[in-house]
């Protein structure tokens, strides 16, 4: 089972996120995101443990515990920023204006 972890400091803490999941199972691995272009670490990243019932039992344990200063969010599935579902509503409403201003501009024709 996949845990998600997000406030993640920019620090190099994957074995200190090892560490503590450890106390609660199994960690098959530990995934710190990065961004593809300059290599910086995103704020959140993956715990990969086999056991289900380990996996929810260090997230119920870890959840708002802090890493290097900062609260951990935990999550079993992963979740939309915010932000992302604004920009894609956003995309989508200029989509809608844009078809708006072709299909009249057609008729006009």
């Amino acid at each position: 089972m996949n845990v998600y972890v997000n406030n993640l400091s920019h620090a190099e803490i994957s074995g200190e996120l090892r560490t503590a999941f450890e106390v609660h199972g199994t960690v098959a691995s530990v995934t710190i995101i990065t961004d593809e272009f300059n290599g910086r670490k995103r704020g959140f990243g993956i715990i990969e443990m086999p056991d289900e019932i380990e996996a929810k039992s260090a997230i119920e344990a870890l959840e708002g515990s802090k890493i290097a200063g900062h609260d951990l969010h935990l999550s079993d599935r992963r979740t939309v920023s915010s932000r992302r579902v604004s920009r894609d509503r956003r995309d989508d409403e200029e989509r809608k204006q844009i078809d708006e201003r072709r299909n009249s501009t057609e008729r006009r024709k």
